[in-house]
């Protein structure tokens, strides 16, 4: 069985921020989440048409804010005057879109540990992933928790892996492929990250013995985040962040 490397990160992680309480990945979402308890947040990041960090999911801006069109077609000057908020309910209208910059800061004075998922519009795969890893090793340059960074493209893992080799890294998967332990080996990775319905008892076990750590995504149900954990999990990302409480999964 081969030594799972350190893991210096919390049980319970908000995705998002705070899951689906506040319009996600935005500071008022993480600002959320940490008043639940929570002292992990998974966001979203990916690059302005000039090349800024910022935070979004989808490939568009249709569903996240008053915009259209790709997500990478506006600088940020653009981007920073849409409305992320107001898709979400009325509270919440006018909320920014945020920097990876301005999360760091918040992160940083607020002790919250980070996931930084890096998901590139498509055909900035390495470039996205390359220019996020060294935002990350600037913006946390002497943090006691580096975040961690995690993707579903190889290519961005790779690109991460060569612009910062030391930041820790997750392969994000919705399946397990047959050579799983070959492309985590390539890419460096000391995590997986997987869809949670994936993890039986018997594969978490695969997995540690082969000297990975291991995160689970996105689990609601307060019973099978209990499972999880108790099969050895390191973390779970959940939404349910008024549900699942981090006190009690501490361990």
């Amino acid at each position: 069985m081969s030594a799972l490397p350190a893991w210096p990160y919390p049980r319970l992680a908000a995705h998002r921020g705070a899951g689906k309480l506040a319009p996600e990945n935005t500071l008022a979402a993480f600002r959320l989440g940490y008043a639940h308890g929570y002292r992990m947040a998974e966001l979203d990041a990916k690059l302005s048409a000039d090349g800024v960090a910022f935070l979004l999911h989808d490939d568009t801006l249709d569903r996240t804010t008053n915009a259209t069109g790709r997500a990478d077609a506006l600088n940020w000057r653009q981007l920073s005057l849409l409305d992320a908020g107001a898709w979400h309910s009325p509270a919440y209208a006018g909320e920014p879109l945020a920097t990876l910059a301005a999360v760091a800061r918040w992160s940083r004075a607020h002790d919250v540990a980070i996931n930084v998922e890096i998901k590139p519009t498509p055909g900035r795969e390495r470039e996205t992933g390359a220019a996020i890893a060294l935002d990350v090793a600037t913006l946390w340059s002497g943090a006691s928790v580096m975040p961690l960074l995690s993707s579903f493209s190889e290519v961005t893992l790779a690109a991460a892996r060569e612009a910062v080799p030391d930041l820790p890294r997750a392969l994000l998967g919705d399946r397990v492929p047959d050579d799983w332990r070959e492309r985590v080996e390539r890419l460096g990775c000391i995590a997986v990250d997987l869809e949670h319905s994936l993890l039986t008892a018997e594969r978490v076990d695969q997995f540690r013995a082969a000297g990975l750590r291991i995160a689970a995504w996105t689990v609601n149900d307060p019973a099978r985040v209990a499972d999880l954990l108790a099969w050895g999990v390191d973390t779970v990302i959940t939404d349910a962040v008024d549900a699942i409480a981090p006190g009690k999964a501490s361990g």
